[in-house]
């Protein structure tokens, strides 16, 4: 297994979107259950790390069974153009790169840029960054016939409170004393308010697909499905509008795992912060850690319902406090305290 390394202190965009070299006799194109897959997974990794005294990240992405590389992902410890705020996030592409490229890079300017975010309500600029950066792309002569799109789930840290904005069914999450706190929810077409969109902007639901064809509701790009004039862009059959979740960063924050639904289809939201605490507790870096929980995912063949088959990134945010790694490590060598009994509401009945 090959690895490349790299240490960034600023920001770290994977965009690996190298073809597969037809003269490659090991690595035959073959129609599996998800579409087009190889026939042996491209395993090199590419990871990053970086740290300053809140955080410390590491991340990686690996092409794994399909033909190309799709995922991008951003990390920024400090934006240009807010200092001691940090922004994270990761892109899944489908039907391309080209979206998830675009985004990856200039995401964060977009929301920057909104005037909500010099007002103070940077859940309120996160909502029009990501439609005026939509907007951008379909504005784009390179992009506006693009049939390809992009998940996109980011997280915006200022003034110890998370901001986490999604569309579609990559997925954010916290441990927090070793607990799970979901900062995101999969936008999937057979979820009710989403159907309930998609049906009214003229589409329909089918094989839980967007006219049978795409399996999230909410992303960038796929304009293919923006062309209704007489809605709104957070009305339209597949919208660019992201919920947004608002969290307090509390001493007991651990770290957030943002990752594509690679991640997410083979693995639970507890699983994954079972997997990367342990690890954490005994001093694995993070980017190592971002590394093995992909290698976990990846499936041995192509062959049972394409689960472990996809690409696959991974953003890891290890949260200081000001403190060091090996602290944290400490911490998350420790077991969770056991949850409460539930207290019974049924009243007692007497006999």
């Amino acid at each position: 297994m090959t690895k490349v390394k790299t240490d960034m202190f600023e920001r770290r965009i994977c965009t690996t979107t190298k073809p597969v070299k037809p003269y490659s006799r090991s690595l035959v194109p073959q129609i599996g259950n998800m579409g087009q897959t190889l026939s042996e997974p491209v395993t090199e990794k590419e990871s990053a790390r970086c740290q300053n005294q809140l955080y410390r990240v590491g991340s990686s992405c690996m092409q794994g069974w399909r033909i190309n590389m799709e995922d991008s992902h951003t990390h920024l410890l400090s934006l240009p153009d807010d200092p001691g705020t940090a922004f994270f996030a990761v892109y899944d592409g489908h039907g391309g790169a080209k979206i998830a490229q675009y985004a990856g890079k200039h995401l964060h300017k977009f929301i920057l840029q909104r005037p909500e975010y010099k007002e103070g309500s940077i859940p309120d600029a996160m909502k029009q960054g990501f439609l005026d950066v939509d907007t951008a792309m379909l504005e784009d002569e390179a992009l506006k016939d693009e049939m390809a799109g992009t998940t996109a789930v980011s997280v915006l840290i200022k003034d110890n409170t998370l901001f986490c904005a999604n569309v579609g069914d990559s997925r954010a999450i916290a441990s927090i004393g070793g607990r799970v706190e979901p900062l995101s929810y999969d936008h999937k077409p057979s979820n009710y308010g989403e159907k309930k969109r998609i049906v009214a902007a003229g589409g329909w639901v089918e094989y839980n697909r967007v006219n049978g064809n795409l399996a999230l509701s909410r992303a960038l790009g796929d304009f293919i499905f923006k062309k209704n004039q007489r809605v709104r862009p957070e009305e339209q059959i597949v919208t660019a509008f992201p919920d947004v979740e608002v969290k307090l960063v509390t001493p007991d924050w651990e770290f957030i795992v943002l990752a594509c639904d690679g991640i997410w289809d083979v693995m639970t939201n507890e699983e994954v912060v079972e997997f990367v605490r342990m690890r954490i507790g005994s001093g694995m870096d993070p980017e190592d850690i971002c590394e093995d929980l992909m290698t976990c995912c990846l499936a041995p063949d192509c062959q049972m319902g394409g689960l472990g088959c996809d690409n696959m990134t991974v953003v890891l945010v290890c949260f200081l406090h000001g403190k060091s790694y090996e602290d944290l490590s400490a911490r998350c060598s420790i077991e969770p305290e056991p949850l409460p009994e539930p207290v019974s509401t049924t009243p007692e009945l007497e006999y």
